[in-house]
């Protein structure tokens, strides 16, 4: 005899099949590509699952924004400039699908490099040990007397950009923020003092970057007003600084103006980091909106939507 009593399976309760409450079924599987697809059939032919699901609702929300001219408010780390994506935001810009373009200090320093010379992103762990990371001459001394010239009401991404189109840029047209000036389109740009290789230099003015700077904070504040009811904040490869940046400018915005909320909130990066799920996804939506995490490299992302958003207008 056993030690211990076994439980009888002959008295288990079944029910019907299609009695069932089910999550998926055959017709949302995937379609199989042809070669004649454009991009609103691959988008269509994506099983209707998961982040598939998130991905055709935040391109439909960017779309809709558009088109009620609410806020579509990017912001961008400086990893998304140095993969090449320069070319697809300049001409989500020029089509008007961004609104306001927010950088972190080391974006505007990629920019102008790409902008001025072609190029950008050293080897690192090839300077670092010598002291020489980030010791070229010629960024800080074109950025840094940029600044020093710009009025001190004046936001640092507009000064920026205009020093770029006034300058001798062979390759200008790869400028975000020249394409934001000529837009007239807001551009600003968060610095962190002894983040950005700008500041190890003696050039460097800390009170006129951090004043240009904390302008551009208020002109995001003010950007900020246009996401209720419809509009769109997507974070891009920023780990801390821009969230941190973004949910203190709502909070100033909501502060003024009242209620802002409905809107949706996007995180697009290949990790989903603590302060972009809840300083921009999680947090500002609590009164209300969509949100959207999705997990990947941008620079296949970001073209991806371009593209999607593109084949509309």
């Amino acid at each position: 005899m056993p030690s211990h009593k076994k439980i009888d399976l002959s008295k288990i309760r079944t029910y019907s099949f299609n009695e069932r409450a089910t999550k998926s079924g055959v017709e949302s599987f995937a379609k199989v590509p042809s070669s004649d697809w454009h991009i609103d059939d691959y988008l269509n032919g994506l099983p209707k699952s998961l982040k598939a699901i998130e991905l055709l609702g935040l391109i439909e929300d960017i779309r809709k924004a558009q088109a009620n001219n609410k806020a579509i408010i990017l912001m961008m780390g400086a990893h998304s400039i140095k993969v090449g994506l320069s070319p697809i935001i300049i001409d989500l810009l020029n089509c008007g699908f961004i609104s306001h373009l927010a950088l972190n200090g080391a974006g505007i320093i990629h920019d102008y490099e790409f902008a001025f010379h072609g190029r950008s992103s050293e080897e690192v762990a090839e300077t670092i040990e010598s002291g020489m990371f980030g010791m070229v001459k010629e960024t800080p001394e074109f950025l840094n007397s940029a600044i020093a010239k710009a009025p001190p009401e004046a936001g640092l991404g507009e000064s920026a950009g205009n020093a770029f189109l006034n300058g001798q840029a062979i390759h200008i047209d790869y400028s975000i923020a020249a394409a934001a000036v000529r837009n007239q389109i807001p551009l600003t740009v968060h610095i962190s003092i002894g983040a950005d290789t700008v500041i190890q230099h003696p050039s460097f003015d800390a009170a006129k970057w951090g004043k240009l700077s904390g302008n551009d904070f208020l002109i995001l504040a003010e950007s900020c007003k246009n996401l209720n009811d419809g509009g769109v904040v997507i974070n891009v490869g920023s780990a801390v600084v821009l969230p941190e940046v973004f949910l203190k400018a709502l909070n100033v915005a909501r502060n003024i103006y009242g209620n802002i909320a409905n809107f949706s909130a996007a995180n697009l990066d290949m990790i989903q980091h603590y302060r972009p799920l809840t300083n921009v996804v999680s947090r500002p939506t609590l009164a209300g909106g969509k949100r959207y995490t999705i997990t990947g490299h941008f620079e296949i992302i970001i073209p991806l939507i371009a593209w999607a958003l593109k084949e509309k207008v």
